[in-house]
């Protein structure tokens, strides 16, 4: 059924009627559905409860989504490998003990028991069946530069981690290596279990220098986008600078921001697919006509073939329904109600 899938067909490259949309963080706090759902659970408890995280995946399924990508959360596999994390208001998560020596990282195992991570297994089942192949369903994982940061505790703050790999620059690595090892196998089970693609996310690579690029980066998605193959393979690095580097990834997907010119892309790179670029912000302070027009730029800048419709970032929590359901409807050309 997987392979019948808009989706998946249009990240295959192959012809297709018209581009698949999707957004991340379809499923978050902007939907009073998800709130719902949620319940004034944390973030870990919600997010490791079966069945609420699959009734919280599904909630975009009622606005015409072209795809479910699983709820949890990247800090997930570090988790499972030995690293506990919690997640702090304003401070997003924060692990219990920071890694801080090459004990640290010895203490990491690069091979976690899947059972460990058993829940997003379950996720991953629980959605299949109540979807019965309507729809295709998306995994992901943290990129091999975002999530060592958080695990060192600095998350965003570049100039904190690149004092970090200054100061210990072999437990820097070793993290690096581990976690993308790692990450071939959460990926890789997965897949095994019938996910139908998967979303790197290196969200912070983007504020990287092109050297620490070079270097933290692009060597690791190379590796993990060879060793979990099988399935299409999308990146995302936000406003990710170096376009070059991110279409020799290995990718079959390149996930663009608004700082990217969607159809020089395409001309570029024409073996490639390219999903975005509405920008987020229009979807979270624009009016209705505003978010029509500007995802109908997208459309036309996409050129309806190796083109999936996304945003280029996830979706605010202060988005308005209206806009979310106003972009999903100018994405299909259908008209507002």
């Amino acid at each position: 059924m997987s392979q019948e899938h808009l989706l998946v067909r249009a990240a295959r490259g192959e012809a297709v009627e018209r581009p698949p949309v999707w957004a991340m963080r379809q499923a978050g706090r902007w939907d009073p559905e998800f709130q719902r759902i949620r319940a004034g659970k944390s973030f870990f408890e919600f997010s490791e409860d079966v069945e609420a995280a699959a009734l919280a995946s599904l909630a975009p399924k009622r606005f015409g989504v072209d795809g479910i990508i699983l709820f949890y959360d990247i800090t997930t596999l570090p988790f499972a490998m030995g690293l506990p994390f919690e997640l702090k208001p304003g401070a997003g998560p924060v692990p219990h003990q920071p890694i801080r020596t090459m004990k640290d990282v010895d203490r990491l195992s690069a091979d976690p028991d899947p059972a460990t991570y058993g829940h997003i297994r379950a996720l991953l089942q629980r959605v299949r069946s109540e979807l019965r192949g309507a729809l295709p369903v998306l995994a992901f994982a943290g990129g091999p530069f975002t999530v060592p940061t958080y695990c060192i505790g600095t998350g965003k703050d570049v100039a904190a981690t690149r004092r970090f790999a200054g100061e210990h620059p072999a437990v820097w690595n070793a993290l690096l290596e581990k976690l993308s090892t790692a990450t071939i196998g959460f990926l890789n089970t997965l897949l095994a279990d019938e996910a139908d693609a998967y979303q790197l996310f290196d969200s912070w690579a983007g504020m990287l220098a092109e050297s620490e690029y070079e270097a933290w980066a692009q060597p690791f998605h190379q590796a993990i986008f060879a060793g979990a193959a099988g399935s299409p393979r999308i990146l995302f690095v936000k406003e990710g600078p170096y376009l070059d580097k991110m279409c020799s990834s290995g990718a079959e997907v390149i996930s663009l921001g608004r700082r990217h010119d969607l159809a020089a892309a395409r001309r570029d790179y024409p073996h490639l697919v390219f999903q975005g670029n509405v920008d987020e912000e229009v979807l979270r302070t624009g009016t209705p006509k505003q978010v029509a027009e500007a995802t109908q730029a997208c459309v036309r800048a996409g050129g309806g073939q190796r083109h999936i419709i996304n945003l280029n970032h996830g979706v605010d929590k202060g988005t308005p329904v209206a806009n979310f359901e106003t972009y999903i409807r100018a994405a299909q050309g259908r008209s507002s109600q």
